[in-house]
């Protein structure tokens, strides 16, 4: 599978295979103690950790403890935690950091915790000097299925989610299923929606697995947590492999955000959970699916059953149908101000469909809360 994965026993190992920026996504328990996980990585003088105030304190010592064997000085930021704060002025605070220490372009960015805490020192490193090396260490199921996989960095910005960032690729992601032990049981249900989705839109045998398996899911079952993960990673790296850059295939990897992006946009980022979302814009867009005929009834029927009982909500936030009409053709997928969705086609195969206002407000009309 790798190029790591014979030197760490019992930890799985999934390659992105992007030519020269080709990188590893080690899946296991114990990861943050194991020397193995910090070998090979570029070497510099300097290197920052970045985290936040909740994961900082259950984690960053133990990572800092391991790269104090590597690196010469090791830099430690803790950013405010949540959505809220995916933003300029935290970016700022990171190069503020760098600046200060007058770290230089060999020095390498480690970022400590979830998908805000990625996107954003990824998107620091992205512009820093012109780029430097970075690090994945999610702590999150959503993160280390989805967000720290692939090279996608971003902050928010008022009008959008993910409007101002860069592709930017990691040089390793250590995904330690043990962090998931302290994840509060919201983000954990937030995390699921990450991984449901990979089911309809490129495995229906993984949908019949999620459905059996949920259970074990929420009960924290490390065999279980395991394999979702891998079984994620495994599918967003063929994806990326194939478009890294989201010029075509990779779009599929948005099933439910277009609706779920503008829930979040719509009522203040950090109000629903990223996946919580996600979560509802699947059921929309599994709607949308079966009103443009793709799909039959049923399977709206039961993406609408596996998001509940993953403990994701089902009905909408009433923004209004206008004002999700409008947020939704600021989404990155929208051409020329025509909204375009991602749209199960098949089970286990997803497209790219416009759909009229008129079919859109009627989805909306059904799901809102």
């Amino acid at each position: 599978m790798n190029t790591l994965s014979h030197t760490l026993p019992s930890v799985d190992a999934v390659r992105i295979a992007l030519a020269e920026r080709s990188y590893d996504i080690l899946i296991g328990g114990g990861l943050l103690d194991r020397a193995c996980s910090w070998t090979g990585l570029p070497r510099a003088a300097t290197a920052l950790i970045v985290s936040n105030t909740t994961v900082a304190p259950l984690y960053l010592a133990r990572v800092k403890a391991q790269l104090q064997l590597h690196y010469k000085q090791v830099l430690q930021l803790e950013l405010d935690d949540g959505e809220a704060y995916k933003d300029w002025a935290s970016l700022n605070r990171i190069a503020d950091t760098l600046l200060a220490a007058a770290a230089d372009r060999k020095t390498v960015l480690f970022a400590l915790g979830g998908g805000v805490v990625g996107d954003m020192t990824g998107f620091a490193a992205a512009i820093y000097m012109r780029g430097v090396p970075f690090v994945q260490i999610p702590t999150t199921l959503l993160s280390q299925v989805d967000s720290s996989v692939g090279g996608k960095t971003a902050i928010n910005h008022p009008l959008g989610k993910n409007m101002l960032g860069a592709f930017y690729q990691p040089e390793r992601v250590i995904a330690d299923l043990d962090t998931l032990d302290t994840l509060p049981a919201r983000e954990l249900s937030a995390g699921l929606a990450e991984v449901i989705k990979y089911g309809p839109i490129a495995d229906a045998s993984f949908l019949d697995w999620l459905e059996a398996n949920l259970p074990a899911l929420l009960a924290r079952d490390k065999q279980a947590l395991a394999y979702a993960v891998r079984r994620s990673c495994e599918i967003k790296a063929a994806v990326v492999g194939q478009d890294e850059r989201e010029q075509g295939l990779r779009a599929i990897l948005n099933f439910g955000h277009t609706f779920g992006h503008a829930i979040e946009t719509g009522l203040g980022y950090g109000e629903w959970l990223h996946g919580e979302a996600v979560g509802c814009g699947m059921v929309l867009a599994s709607d949308l699916s079966v009103r443009l005929g793709l799909m039959p009834g049923s399977f709206l029927t039961r993406m609408t059953r596996l998001i509940q009982a993953a403990g994701l909500p089902v009905k909408a936030p009433d923004l209004g149908t206008s004002r999700y009409l409008e947020l939704m053709r600021m989404d990155k997928k929208s051409e020329a101000g025509e909204i375009r969705f991602v749209v199960i086609e098949a089970l286990g195969r997803a497209g790219m469909r416009s759909a009229s206002d008129e079919l859109v407000n009627e989805v909306l009309q059904a799901h809102l809360a």
